[in-house]
């Protein structure tokens, strides 16, 4: 008979990913004991199967498509990529999916790092394998997602590749079909076509990034299909088998395709069907709302912190939400009454609702942060949107020639601030935390007349879009 050995710490963190490492460094930070629970590698999604491995494959990429655009460049930088070298600087990001390094920086805090699969076995109480860790103050939940999967028959003999496949993969595979319309869609389709594969991309939508405002979805698809991609929308996928190795995909309109791998990017469940949500009264594999503290609704204790609550499902967000849950359980283990409805508080995450910022590292790049038109519109403000193209900017056009752009505000004509701001263009996803600063800040429109952006760069963006609010 195994004996059970019991630690108490102030605070228990499930997940070791990016989000979960970012509660420990607060807690710990405030003087908290912490244990944090791992059951794979210690840097979670985004170190290994996402943020990193994926941008890793895209800067060449996009890098390339820049170079391309510029006279006496362009030439020089007609062949193809290295594949073999892009994979290898992008095996070189993930530490070869090793976590020494990550592991070490959890010892630096001083929290203990507990390997295993960690499960919610009562109140306050997280059993990793013989041990059973005892939380004071708080357990925060970080499991992160996991791709989901349509329920086709046959899918599972015919593995397909998941979003950990796509940006793992060690070759290109010579066809590749791209099931979704999303981010992790997009920018897979924009990597392996330009790393060397035939890419076909089937939309069910109408367009791609349907959640961003419908120019940004346009301008991608465009130069996919520029690029040599295949890209139908409005197609969804009635069968998929493998047969002697080959991938062969039927549409519902009875078009057959072929290919050596497909890709599943239709979206993503939380990873709780398996973590003892049972034992708190909770449901297994639901996603958990929280507060604006991140605590679970109706507990004091638990906390469910980045893409669980499925408030924003971005890593960016995630640690931003981290920091406030870490911030939060540090005062109310110190007897802090954390006062209610306090937005933009140290303890409350007021981002996650309306100024949410997010980049996709497409070629063009689409950007944006805060609510687009048709958000804006349905939450119930007065808005206008102003619309620019960027090739009135002088420095798009020596970013590149045949600069394609479009960059769009959203102004509420009620109170003179920003909703909501959308880039689409080379080079422009550095531009998005000016936008979010004056969405964030509900800079007014006034003063953002006196921001002068710097002549000639893209930001000049700016000042073309004040010009278009007032003249129109």
């Amino acid at each position: 008979m195994t004996e059970t050995e019991t630690n108490t710490y102030d605070v228990v963190v499930l997940g070791a990913g990016p989000v979960g490492e970012n509660v420990a460094d607060r807690t710990r930070a405030a003087g908290l004991t912490t244990a944090v629970v791992e059951s794979e590698l210690v840097g979670g999604e985004c170190s290994y199967w996402a943020c990193m491995p994926s941008k890793a494959l895209l800067r060449p990429v996009l890098a390339q498509a820049d170079a391309r655009r510029l006279p006496g460049l362009a030439e020089a930088v007609r062949g193809p990529l290295d594949t073999p070298a892009v994979l290898a600087r992008r095996n070189w990001f993930t530490g070869d999916w090793t976590d020494d390094g990550q592991v070490e920086w959890i010892k630096s805090i001083g929290a203990d790092l507990y390997r295993g699969h960690g499960r919610l076995t009562g109140p306050r109480e997280v059993t990793v394998g013989d041990t059973v860790l005892t939380a004071r103050h708080a357990v925060a939940v970080a499991t992160g997602t996991r791709a989901a999967l349509p329920g086709l028959p046959g899918l599972a003999e015919v593995r397909p590749w998941t979003s950990r496949d796509a940006t793992s993969a060690q070759s290109a595979p010579g066809r590749l079909v791209v099931v979704g319309g999303g981010v992790v869609a997009t920018e897979m389709a924009t990597a392996w076509q330009a790393l060397g594969s035939q890419v076909t991309l089937l939309v069910r939508g109408k367009g791609l990034l349907d959640r961003m405002e419908p120019f940004a979805g346009e301008l991608v698809a465009a130069a996919l299909s520029e690029a040599g991609a295949d890209v139908r929308t409005g197609t969804s996928v009635a069968s998929v088998s493998r047969v002697d190795g080959t991938v062969v995909v039927v549409t519902d309109t009875g078009e057959r395709i072929e290919a050596d791998e497909i890709l599943f990017a239709t979206g993503r469940a939380p990873r709780t069907d398996d973590i003892g949500l049972e034992t708190v009264g909770l449901t297994p594999g639901s996603w958990l709302s929280v507060d604006d503290s991140l605590r679970v609704d109706g507990t004091d204790w638990l906390y469910a912190v980045g893409d669980i609550n499925h408030r924003a499902l971005l890593t960016h967000q995630g640690k931003y939400q981290a920091r406030i849950a870490g911030a939060a359980i540090a005062a109310r283990a110190a007897g802090t009454d954390l006062p209610e409805n306090t937005p933009w508080s140290a303890y409350a995450a007021t981002a996650d609702h309306e100024s949410v910022p997010q980049v996709v590292f497409t070629d063009p790049e689409a950007a944006a942060v805060g609510l687009s038109l048709t958000e804006a519109e349905a939450a119930g403000y007065r808005v206008r949107a102003v619309d620019v193209d960027l090739s009135s900017v002088s420095g798009a056009g020596l970013y590149g020639e045949d600069y394609k752009g479009r960059a769009r505000m959203i102004v509420d004509l009620d109170e003179e601030i920003l909703r909501g701001v959308t880039f689409v263009g080379p080079g422009l996803g550095e531009l998005i935390h000016s936008a979010t600063i004056a969405v964030v800040g509900q800079v007014p429109i006034a003063r953002l007349w006196h921001a002068v952006p710097s002549y000639p760069t893209l930001s000049e963006v700016w000042l073309r879009l004040l010009e278009a609010y007032r003249d129109n």
